[in-house]
């Protein structure tokens, strides 16, 4: 893989006008050999994503929130694993979304949902992977970015309500979906131990879905969504994708239903929340 040079070793002089903040080089293994990301020391404000992203994207560098969450976790403290992190462009969205299916809707849709029960619209539980969803059959009303901006500032307007707190990162990313991987984020450890492969699911909800990166905690992301789902049919259809992607946004939280999943967290809705055990 070809990859850009790090901007962050010259952060200092690169001309930005970023407020104080850090580099962040720890890793589980120990320090890196070179900055994953850069941080801001202080709240984010309802500007700052739009700010930074302007300025940022001439050296190659994209905006997050990061959160310290109910443990007050920065990045220094997330465990990040950039040596066992792979390049998303090597992984098939698809396919990665099947594999994930066959080891966990087998045994958790099929033991806890009634076939009765079961919407005919939906996968089944037990079924097999029912492949990707279509790309939802409207234009998108507003650029992505300017979506995802949007959701940047609503957050960081309330950031301690939310999530204990949001601040400003900056990463050597070539698009938002490879931010994950960029820093080797660890959140979804025990779903996935390579994030990149999960990155490539991003990536294809950017192509299809005008999907954004948002915000990064320990192990919770945020996504924006300029193009959602909106009909039922199509909703339900990429829950099962949300499914495989983090089964414990629906084993792990109520109503613990595809279905009701479906309708609530996906049809028409411009955020989409992931949190990992």
């Amino acid at each position: 893989m070809a990859t850009l040079p790090n901007p962050l070793p010259s952060l200092a002089s690169s001309g930005l006008d970023l407020p104080p903040g850090s580099l962040v080089d720890a890793t589980l293994d120990g320090p890196w050999h070179e900055p994953l990301l850069w941080y801001a020391d202080g709240p984010a404000a309802p500007r700052d994503w739009p700010d930074l992203r302007s300025a940022g994207r001439r050296l190659g560098l994209l905006p997050v929130l990061v959160t310290g969450g109910s443990r007050d976790q920065w990045p220094e403290d997330w465990d990040l694993c950039p040596d066992g992190t792979s390049y998303p462009g090597d992984h098939d969205a698809d396919e990665v979304l099947a594999g994930y299916w066959t080891d966990y809707a087998d045994d958790e849709l099929g033991d806890g949902t009634a076939a009765d029960d079961h919407d005919e619209d939906s996968p089944a539980p037990g079924s097999s992977w029912p492949g990707l969803a279509p790309v939802p059959d409207r234009e998108a009303p507003e650029d992505p970015d300017t979506v995802a901006a949007g959701l940047a500032g609503v957050i960081a307007a309330d950031a301690e309500e939310w999530l204990g707190g949001a601040r400003m990162a900056l990463v050597p990313a070539r698009r938002s979906a490879d931010i994950p991987a960029a820093i080797g984020w660890s959140g979804p450890m025990n779903h996935e131990n390579d994030v990149a492969r999960l990155c490539a699911v991003l990536r294809s909800w950017e192509d299809r879905y005008d999907a954004r990166v948002v915000v990064l905690g320990f192990d919770t992301m945020i996504v924006s969504v300029g193009r959602p789902p909106a009909t039922i049919e199509e909703a339900r259809a990429l829950a099962a994708e949300h499914y495989a992607f983090c089964p414990d946004n629906i084993d792990q939280s109520p109503p613990y239903d595809l279905d009701v999943y479906a309708e609530k967290a996906v049809l028409n809705q411009e955020a989409w929340s992931f949190w990992w055990d």
